[in-house]
């Protein structure tokens, strides 16, 4: 079966050349029992590609599930996986089989793998090295024979990195990585999709057909598309039930398209690699040190003033010397107090003494540097706990055992403090 072929069984329309060589792939992995990775946006048609994989293999006769991670809460996504016995947990009033149970000998779609809590991702681990799992709640080690196909619409590896996710498994998971094209990067196949979309549209809605102007054309085709595919299909739906007009110009189409997805300026996203730039000790640090370079330029601007003969303590509140001293401190204590509002260390900062001038005036300024500063700590004993226990976590990339080996603690011990501290990871 060419790429051709499949795109006509699978309903797949277009001819970028990200996109065969996407079903080129699919295609040569599908009669083996590797593991796929499927990586995509959302909306961009991974799941149509589980089924290509499933279908052209010898488990097309197995049963096929598709499960969605990223939809099953943290408490239960082990029992629906593995399953569970009576009595294993509160609400458990029967056993029941989990989804590697009842697929044997087929395939399961895992859609949002990025999602899985650490301690499911060492079970799903041990069934893709070994085929083997144990119930919830069970001491009895069972078999299974099933084929995982994976797919995220996270990049993996950064996970890994920042600890999320665990790294033999992204490898294990990743021994074929299959990439969806996005709909942005095969703009030749827009129009070809939207055509199809208002015609099938058409015939369920009994309406005349759309035809779109060359102008409205165009916008189509630089349009971003945030949601892919999914987002191109509900748009042709809008428009073949909702617009009078069936012929689409540019004017008609753009009300259809969400105004805050119309720009394809470059975006400032988030760090990806999930570290902040600074940490709480080093803001407050730079904080202090900003503080010390203005106290430095108010001391050589006292001593310029009595270089010049002039007495500080004569000063009016119009002076231009005293505007020149508050452009001086007002920057410091305006970054000061950002810091304060946001951060819930102490900072104690010692004025500088006042001291009498020869003619019996106050208006001499005598800076103590050594007492510039002074940063009190918390003394938690949690926070403490709390702290150590995440940089031994991010040091071993969430791998507990070896977190647990650094803080000289057994694993049993770390995951009761996790959970006692309500750490979130």
């Amino acid at each position: 079966m060419d790429n051709q072929d499949i795109k006509n069984r699978f309903g797949i329309i277009g001819n970028s050349p990200l996109l065969n060589r996407a079903i080129d792939i699919a295609r040569q992995v599908a009669p083996t029992d590797i593991s796929v990775l499927i990586q995509g946006e959302s909306g961009s048609g991974k799941e149509v590609f589980s089924h290509i994989i499933h279908q052209l293999s010898s488990r097309k006769h197995g049963a096929f599930i598709a499960v969605n991670c990223g939809a099953i809460p943290e408490g239960t996504i082990d029992s629906e996986l593995f399953g569970h016995e009576k009595g294993s947990f509160t609400g458990a009033h029967e056993a029941r089989k989990g989804y590697f149970e009842v697929v044997d000998g087929g395939t399961i779609f895992l859609d949002e793998v990025g999602e899985l809590p650490l301690g499911t991702q060492a079970r799903l681990l041990r069934v893709l090295e070994s085929g083997e799992y144990i119930r919830v709640g069970s001491s009895k080690v069972q078999k299974t024979n099933v084929r995982v196909v994976a797919a995220t619409n996270v990049e993996v590896f950064n996970a890994v990195q920042n600890g999320k996710f665990r790294e033999d498994l992204y490898y294990r998971l990743n021994t074929v990585p299959l990439r969806i094209p996005s709909l942005r990067e095969r703009p030749e196949d827009i129009y070809l999709l939207f055509r199809k979309f208002v015609v099938d549209f058409s015939d369920k809605y009994r309406s005349p057909s759309i035809q779109l102007t060359e102008d409205a054309q165009k916008l189509l085709m630089t349009y971003s598309w945030p949601g892919n595919v999914r987002q191109l299909k509900n748009i042709a739906e809008q428009i073949a039930v909702l617009e009078k007009e069936r012929v689409v110009d540019a004017r008609i189409l753009q009300n259809y398209l969400p105004s805050e997805s119309r720009s394809t300026l470059p975006a400032v996203v988030a760090n990806q690699n999930g570290k902040d730039d600074f940490s709480e000790r080093d803001l407050l640090y730079k904080v202090l040190f900003d503080m010390k370079k203005d106290m430095v330029d108010l001391k050589k601007l006292v001593v310029e003033l009595i270089q010049n003969g002039v007495n500080p303590a004569t000063f009016d509140e119009n002076s231009p010397y005293i505007n020149r001293l508050y452009q001086e401190v007002e920057p410091s204590k305006e970054r000061l107090q950002d810091h304060l509002t946001s951060s819930p260390q102490t900072l104690t900062i010692h004025q500088p003494n006042v001291m009498k001038g020869n003619n019996g005036q106050d208006g001499y300024l005598n800076y103590d540097t050594q007492d510039a500063e002074e940063v009190e700590e918390s003394l938690s004993l949690t926070e403490k706990e709390s702290d150590l226990i995440k940089k031994a976590l991010k040091k071993h990339r969430g791998k507990r055992k070896a977190a647990a080996q650094e803080l000289g603690i057994s694993e049993r011990t770390l995951y009761r403090k996790i959970k006692d501290l309500n750490l979130d990871l």
